[in-house]
């Protein structure tokens, strides 16, 4: 393996932890024991449901080419699990804030370790059902969980600004340090200890069933909207006005479907980008980095967020147009750098250069998670979070459904071109939420003033 591989992954891991050991007072939010031992508790849970999640991405396409399966069948089988995501796993978050973000938490561990069990048939109608299952608990692991939290920390009095704390460590942990260890974990199953490509599953609903013993052991029980009257459909009208009704909360979810779709069609791209005529590549060693550059972007939104003057919505302005042009360097190298046509051979200069672009835009990704996060707990109402969080997924699962399907209908340079441009919108779209949002805040500011002064005025006249 050359060099640059180990430069690039030991120059990473060197800034993030210089990043992490240099954190100053500024950089750190004063707490709580209550509030710690409340944050502990969710990051335990939190790591252990990510490496139920990690342990299997790196063997799923491999395990059914092992079945004998060709590319349209996996294909379509990939494209099941988003298709299921965007329509049963909807309904099912959505009934979190009617019968209880904890169960849907539980759901979500009992649904993937049933997905898990499913891969030791080699029976395709059974790994479809797996796929279908895998498509619920996807959409659970990116709703229930953070809806569970930011109810439970407002509940328990917290102070908001420590929800940052929890989402950029979360992100740290379970995007960044778990995935690396899961996917190294994996390895060493399958190919190492000669266990198979089945392995990493097994291990993940090990995992899983842990994360699901702490979640019935110690955490409570909340709701978006507990009332008696409300039914599923009612729940979704609810959902569906406060997304029509405020502007904030519709651009919100235009921006994480914008950016989640090129991040996703991003996953399926990188492969054939950096090594367009089949070169060598160590693929667990570049995800390795990819999840080191995202450790790196989150330790970075831990710092940004620790301060209260800069906004979230004023920073990612400029996250989204960096991670714009990283994904715009597959295009510009295509044209600019001439393509190797050794086949086989080691990775391109143009492939180091989009190597370097690509951990940016990880480390872009490492930033968006908790930043993303910490908006939907101020703009999304409480009584509809997990539903609108789902709503949000849908025009994401239908975009990659439609990549999946023509992925080779179209060049390479044309998606990423595609997926740039997604990401410049994104970074408009988010300039104008930051106005709104000001907008807003200062109506409200005015109003809460007039109704001090209508309060004073009595008094001034007595």
């Amino acid at each position: 393996m050359e060099m640059i591989y180990y430069l690039l992954f030991g120059g990473l891991a060197v800034v993030v932890a210089l990043l992490e050991l240099s954190k100053t007072g500024k950089d750190r939010v004063a707490t709580s024991s209550a509030f710690n031992s409340f944050k502990n508790n969710y990051l335990v849970v939190y790591s252990l449901m990510m490496a139920g999640d990690w342990l299997q991405g790196p063997y799923v396409y491999f395990l059914y080419s092992q079945y004998g399966f060709g590319k349209g069948e996996i294909g379509r089988l990939f494209i099941a699990g988003f298709g299921s995501s965007m329509v049963f796993g909807t309904i099912v978050g959505s009934l979190a804030d009617k019968q209880g973000r904890k169960k849907a938490c539980v759901t979500y561990c009992i649904t993937y370790i049933l997905s898990c069990i499913t891969k030791h048939s080699p029976e395709y109608k059974v790994l479809m059902v797996g796929r279908i299952l895998g498509g619920i608990a996807t959409s659970l692991l990116f709703s229930a969980f953070e809806s569970w939290l930011v109810a439970e920390h407002n509940k328990r009095g917290f102070e908001p600004q420590w929800l940052s704390l929890t989402f950029s460590k979360a992100i740290f942990l379970g995007n960044g340090l778990v995935a690396i260890v899961a996917g190294l974990f994996a390895n060493l199953l399958a190919d190492n200890l000669g266990f198979g490509p089945v392995a990493p599953f097994d291990a993940a609903a090990c995992f899983l069933a842990i994360g699901m013993a702490v979640i019935l052991s110690t955490w409570g029980e909340n709701y978006g909207d507990p009332s008696e009257s409300k039914d599923l459909l009612a729940q979704f009208k609810v959902a569906a006005m406060a997304i029509a009704s405020d502007e904030k909360i519709a651009l919100l979810g235009a921006i994480q479907s914008l950016f989640e779709g090129s991040m996703y069609t991003f996953v399926f791209l990188w492969t054939p980008a950096l090594s367009p005529n089949e070169e060598d590549i160590p693929h667990g060693f570049i995800f390795a980095t990819f999840m080191l550059s995202s450790m790196l972007g989150s330790s970075i939104a831990s710092r940004l967020m620790a301060r209260p003057i800069l906004k979230v919505e004023s920073y990612m302005q400029i996250v989204f147009t960096i991670s714009a042009f990283t994904l715009l360097l597959p295009v510009i190298t295509n044209f600019l750098v001439t393509p190797s046509t050794v086949k086989g051979g080691s990775i391109s200069f143009g492939g180091c250069l989009q190597l370097f672009g690509f951990c940016t835009f990880e480390a872009c990704v490492g930033i968006f998670w908790p930043s993303i996060m910490k908006m939907r707990s101020q703009y999304i109402p409480e009584e509809a979070r997990s539903t609108i969080m789902n709503f949000f997924r849908i025009p994401l699962n239908i975009f990659v459904c439609i990549v999946l399907y023509n992925v080779n209908a179209f060049p390479m340079t044309v998606m990423f071109g595609m997926c740039s441009i997604f990401l410049f919108v994104a970074a408009f779209l988010q300039r104008r939420l930051m106005v709104v949002a000001d907008s807003h805040r200062a109506k409200t500011q005015d109003w809460a003033q007039k109704e001090r002064d209508v309060e004073t005025e009595p008094l001034n006249d007595h």
